[in-house]
């Protein structure tokens, strides 16, 4: 799946571009067999550097608002809390945005 959303991503830029990608150090983002695509350089965060994974603040925001502290009695139930949790946050226009963004991440034009 790492390798489809790399091409994705590859063809998603604009022509002439270069992407740097940001990633932690998960198997599947720096997998040997990846075949990173030429206008993509990925940048790995240090390890355990939670502060700089922007992610980590979504799942952060799910976890303290609807995931934690709560009991359910089936595994049926959880993935009904998960899809309940993920589908009010994808509601909220602007909420992931306003989660996952830093000033070092904005885009930069030459």
């Amino acid at each position: 799946m790492m390798q489809l959303m790399l091409e994705e991503l590859s063809q998603a830029a604009a022509p002439g571009a270069h992407a740097l990608v940001i990633m932690d150090r998960a198997g599947w983002h720096c997998a040997h067999e990846l075949d990173v695509p030429a206008n993509i350089t990925p940048i790995f965060l240090p390890p355990y550097s939670p502060e700089l994974n922007a992610i980590e603040r979504l799942w952060l925001y799910l976890r303290e608002r609807f995931l934690s502290h709560r009991l359910w009695p089936t595994y049926d139930d959880i993935l009904d809390a998960c899809h309940h949790a993920w589908n009010t946050v994808c509601a909220e226009t602007g909420r992931i945005r306003s989660l996952c963004s830093f000033d070092w991440t904005k885009p930069v034009m030459t």
